[in-house]
């Protein structure tokens, strides 16, 4: 493809190299290259990698237009090819508007309102497990034991409480096999271990998810869960749904509800940690609310009495949005805001970047929760879940399990973090913390070990 880019384009940002342009230095800093670009170009400018220009905007204003002209002037499609491959061209978001529209409405009713009720009971057992598991004192690294709690928490709420054995034979580690696919930069076809490893992963899920739908048809589970509720689901139209569709929707519920909330959780642990005071008022509210409770008994509206804890998982979205860039490919040529943008050409936005702008938030780089106490309306500009019609319907099941779980550990047990400085994972990648990421626990002298 040649690169023709408009005279009218945003600035260039410096640095860009013969032939590859700025993509050497996005592949190792991402995050790095947006906050480069919005320190000398402001926040509209250009990079160039290889057969394209490439435009990031930086701001909540632009947010709004990247998420309402999506599936308009906008593709989602075409900005992820990798999704493509890991799912299917013809499956959710990747498909048309009509068809993505389609899709979500069988799922939507599963992520509100009594629903989420449903899942408490759920998340409160996984998080039992965990406890049980830690014992009185020991230490753990915070990704690799947060990671498999998310895991279970979602096989277990959308796959159904008889899936849960098949953790334990290597389920996670197919996941993160599976999740390697999830390659911005090299071409899909390229025979590089790490895409073979993924399409031997999406064969092996495939299959299992096919078997469970099968057995599912054969011994249906009462009352019906997730899986159960789905896989008898009609289109508004009454057509049925394809095996297909039915398998891509299980796996991108269990791998989008592990790859995100994984990252989110585990940054939340080392902001409390790294920040006592704000600990100390995440312990307090947690025991003015849990304690007396039993846990079988919590309910949804219990988590919702967790205000500041919910404070501050929003202020770690936006200190720490896992998805710290999102991209669109322009479906037609327009003119936005003064400047041309051709079609086909990469457009992008910076989650990491706008969630720091000192006009949004005040002293953007402190962690602290009760700037959302104060101005809770400031949520608004959070998009570490997506934004419009796009926006991740699995946002609440996130915060709702992330706040069980936090809520918990830290009214059972005393943490510290070993590592003090984690940094997030290098290169184009989710942005967990890096590991190493340790944390030693005591459990408290005034808590009760489970039975």
């Amino acid at each position: 493809m040649t690169d023709i880019t408009p005279p009218d384009s945003p600035p260039m940002l410096s640095g860009a190299r013969p032939v590859i342009g700025h993509a050497a230095e996005f592949i190792r800093h991402p995050v790095g290259i947006a906050e480069r670009g919005h320190a000398e170009c402001g926040r509209a400018f250009s990079v160039r990698i290889p057969g394209r220009t490439a435009y990031m905007f930086i701001g909540p204003e632009h947010n709004r237009f990247f998420f309402s002209e999506t599936d308009k002037r906008l593709s989602i499609r075409t900005a992820y090819p990798f999704f493509v491959r890991m799912f299917d061209p013809a499956f959710y978001f990747f498909a048309g508007a009509d068809e993505y529209k389609r899709q979500r409405a069988l799922v939507l009713p599963r992520f509100q309102g009594k629903q989420l009720q449903n899942y408490v009971r759920t998340m409160v057992d996984e998080v039992v497990d965990l406890d049980r598991a830690l014992g009185d004192a020991g230490e753990f690294d915070l990704v690799r034991t947060m990671g498999p709690l998310v895991m279970r928490i979602a096989a277990r709420a959308f796959l159904g409480h008889d899936f849960s054995a098949r953790l334990e034979n290597g389920f996670f580690e197919t996941f993160r096999r599976f999740s390697a696919g999830m390659d911005p930069i090299m071409p899909g076809w390229l025979p590089l271990p790490h895409l073979l490893r993924s399409r031997r992963a999406k064969r092996r899920l495939h299959r299992l998810m096919g078997e469970l739908i099968e057995q599912r048809r054969r011994d249906p589970v009462e009352p019906g869960d997730f899986l159960q509720t789905l896989i008898e689901a009609r289109y508004d139209d009454g057509d049925e749904v394809p095996d297909q569709v039915l398998i891509n929707l299980i796996l991108l519920f269990s791998w989008a509800g592990h790859e995100t909330t994984t990252g989110h959780i585990s940054w939340a642990v080392i902001d409390l940690l790294q920040h006592p005071d704000k600990l100390a008022r995440v312990v307090a509210e947690a025991h003015a609310v849990l304690d007396g409770k039993p846990a079988e008994e919590l309910t949804l509206s219990d988590v919702g009495r967790l205000k500041y804890l919910d404070h501050a998982l929003h202020e770690t979205e936006r200190l720490h949005p896992v998805a710290f860039t999102m991209a669109r490919t322009a479906a037609e040529t327009f003119e936005y805001q003064g400047y041309t943008i051709p079609r086909g050409a990469m457009l992008m936005i910076s989650p990491a970047v706008t969630h720091r702008l000192g006009e949004l938030y005040p002293d953007p780089h402190e962690f602290r929760p009760e700037r959302f106490a104060e101005n809770p309306k400031d949520t608004r500009y959070l998009v570490g879940f997506g934004g419009g019609v796009h926006r991740c319907l699995g946002v609440h099941f996130a915060y709702l399990e992330m706040t069980i779980a936090l809520a918990h550990l830290f009214r059972e047990f005393d943490l510290e973090l070993l590592d003090r400085n984690p940094r997030p994972v290098p290169g184009a990648h989710t942005k967990w913390p890096e590991s190493p990421c340790r944390v030693r626990y005591t459990r408290k002298v005034t808590a009760r070990r489970p039975a």
